[in-house]
């Protein structure tokens, strides 16, 4: 039986911020500086990477559409979590609750980022920009 002609992918288009963000503790405001990258190939996450002293970066991938929710109202579900701040910034607390951390950063600044995203993958185009390949080969084994 022939397949059926698979259609091409978009090229992969990447955007990438370097972001300050703060650690908020319970003695301290920590700076951390952090690079939020967004590709089409992964099209409805951000990955937010924080620079830590003398350890190698943690990663930590939020949902884009939860950015934008979290800069108006509480969300989040698991391990990620975002409302906003009373000082017009945005909170996330990534972790499981009891061992979590609480980040704060410029909300403008990253809704702007999040919006560009959906210029380059609009919403309900996602699906389009996904390489499908390497699953459906593995799923054939």
């Amino acid at each position: 039986m022939p397949k059926p002609p698979v259609a091409p992918l978009p090229p992969p288009r990447v955007l990438t911020q370097p972001m300050a963000m703060e650690l908020l503790t319970p003695d301290a405001v920590v700076p951390i500086e952090t690079t939020v990258t967004y590709t089409s190939r992964d099209p409805h996450a951000l990955s937010i990477v924080f620079h830590l002293l003398d350890e190698a970066p943690v990663v930590w991938r939020v949902d884009r559409e939860m950015v934008l929710t979290g800069s108006l109202t509480a969300t989040g579900a698991g391990e990620v979590h975002l409302r906003p701040a009373p000082d017009g910034r945005l909170l996330l607390r990534l972790g499981p609750a009891g061992h979590c951390a609480e980040v704060r950063c410029d909300q403008d600044g990253l809704a702007r980022l999040v919006r560009d995203t959906f210029v380059l993958v609009p919403q309900g185009t996602e699906e389009n920009h996904i390489d499908w390949q390497p699953l459906l080969a593995a799923l054939r084994t």
